[in-house]
Protein backbone atom coordinates (compact mmCIF):
# COMPACT_ATOMS: atom_id res chain seq x y z
CA UNK A 1 0.00 0.00 0.00
CA UNK A 2 1.19 3.15 -0.66
CA UNK A 3 1.53 6.08 1.97
CA UNK A 4 2.67 9.39 1.01
CA UNK A 5 2.73 11.46 4.88
CA UNK A 6 3.19 15.42 4.52
CA UNK A 7 4.36 17.02 7.71
CA UNK A 8 5.80 20.43 9.11
CA UNK A 9 2.43 22.67 7.93
CA UNK A 10 1.48 25.73 10.03
CA UNK A 11 0.81 28.85 10.67
CA UNK A 12 3.72 31.61 10.29
CA UNK A 13 3.92 35.13 9.92
CA UNK A 14 4.67 37.02 6.28
CA UNK A 15 9.10 36.85 5.66
CA UNK A 16 8.79 33.61 7.75
CA UNK A 17 10.05 29.83 7.15
CA UNK A 18 8.73 26.36 7.22
CA UNK A 19 10.15 23.24 6.02
CA UNK A 20 7.85 20.76 4.97
CA UNK A 21 8.73 17.20 4.76
CA UNK A 22 7.08 14.07 2.82
CA UNK A 23 7.72 10.74 3.63
CA UNK A 24 7.03 7.92 1.47
CA UNK A 25 6.28 4.18 1.66
CA UNK A 26 5.46 1.22 -0.45
CA UNK A 27 6.70 2.13 -3.40
CA UNK A 28 10.68 2.40 -4.76
CA UNK A 29 10.95 5.99 -3.39
CA UNK A 30 14.43 6.82 -5.46
CA UNK A 31 12.96 6.03 -9.21
CA UNK A 32 9.97 8.04 -8.91
CA UNK A 33 9.59 11.85 -9.70
CA UNK A 34 8.73 13.93 -6.74
CA UNK A 35 6.52 17.15 -6.65
CA UNK A 36 4.85 19.95 -4.56
CA UNK A 37 1.64 21.06 -5.52
CA UNK A 38 -0.68 23.56 -3.52
CA UNK A 39 -4.20 24.40 -3.38
CA UNK A 40 -5.48 27.74 -1.94
CA UNK A 41 -9.81 27.93 -0.92
CA UNK A 42 -11.45 28.40 -4.17
CA UNK A 43 -8.66 27.75 -6.66
CA UNK A 44 -7.28 24.89 -8.58
CA UNK A 45 -4.53 22.79 -7.68
CA UNK A 46 -1.31 24.55 -8.40
CA UNK A 47 2.40 23.02 -9.18
CA UNK A 48 4.89 24.38 -6.74
CA UNK A 49 8.14 22.11 -7.19
CA UNK A 50 9.62 19.27 -8.78
CA UNK A 51 12.75 16.72 -8.30
CA UNK A 52 13.11 14.20 -10.84
CA UNK A 53 14.67 10.80 -9.76
CA UNK A 54 18.10 12.09 -10.87
CA UNK A 55 17.76 15.72 -9.04
CA UNK A 56 17.02 18.45 -11.58
CA UNK A 57 14.44 20.71 -10.15
CA UNK A 58 11.65 23.21 -11.40
CA UNK A 59 9.88 25.17 -9.98
CA UNK A 60 7.08 27.69 -9.97
CA UNK A 61 7.41 31.17 -10.82
CA UNK A 62 5.98 32.76 -8.33
CA UNK A 63 8.04 30.15 -5.45
CA UNK A 64 11.48 30.60 -7.46
CA UNK A 65 14.10 32.19 -5.07
CA UNK A 66 12.49 31.50 -2.57
CA UNK A 67 11.68 27.64 -2.20
CA UNK A 68 13.44 24.91 -2.39
CA UNK A 69 12.84 21.16 -3.30
CA UNK A 70 15.24 18.37 -1.96
CA UNK A 71 15.09 14.64 -1.23
CA UNK A 72 16.60 12.55 0.91
CA UNK A 73 16.46 8.26 -1.00
CA UNK A 74 18.09 6.98 2.02
CA UNK A 75 14.58 8.06 3.94
CA UNK A 76 12.57 8.33 1.31
CA UNK A 77 11.36 11.77 1.98
CA UNK A 78 11.20 14.77 0.04
CA UNK A 79 11.53 18.46 1.59
CA UNK A 80 10.31 21.69 0.70
CA UNK A 81 12.09 24.75 2.17
CA UNK A 82 10.10 27.80 2.16
CA UNK A 83 11.54 30.92 3.28
CA UNK A 84 10.53 34.64 2.56
CA UNK A 85 6.64 33.62 3.23
CA UNK A 86 3.71 35.58 1.92
CA UNK A 87 0.11 35.67 2.67
CA UNK A 88 -0.35 34.49 -1.02
CA UNK A 89 1.51 31.41 -0.58
CA UNK A 90 -1.44 30.10 2.57
CA UNK A 91 -2.95 26.44 1.18
CA UNK A 92 -3.17 22.96 1.55
CA UNK A 93 0.59 21.66 0.10
CA UNK A 94 0.01 18.29 -1.47
CA UNK A 95 3.23 15.57 -2.41
CA UNK A 96 3.35 13.90 -5.26
CA UNK A 97 5.05 11.23 -6.51
CA UNK A 98 4.61 9.60 -10.14
CA UNK A 99 6.73 7.44 -12.45
CA UNK A 100 5.42 6.20 -16.23
CA UNK A 101 3.74 2.84 -16.01
CA UNK A 102 3.98 3.09 -12.04
CA UNK A 103 1.40 5.29 -11.16
CA UNK A 104 0.83 8.62 -9.58
CA UNK A 105 -0.18 8.90 -5.49
CA UNK A 106 -1.12 11.98 -3.80
CA UNK A 107 -0.26 12.67 0.07
CA UNK A 108 -3.12 14.15 2.67
CA UNK A 109 -1.84 17.72 2.50
CA UNK A 110 -0.32 19.85 4.53
CA UNK A 111 -2.32 23.27 5.58
CA UNK A 112 0.09 26.06 5.57
CA UNK A 113 -0.74 29.51 6.66
CA UNK A 114 1.21 33.04 5.94
CA UNK A 115 -0.35 35.71 8.42
CA UNK A 116 0.51 38.22 10.49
Amino acid sequence: QVQLVESGGGLVQPGGSLRLSCAASGIIFSIFHMGWYRQAPGKQRELVATITNSGTTTYAASVKGRFTISRDNAKNTVYLQMNSLKPEDTAVYYCNAIRLREGSYWGQGTQVTVSS
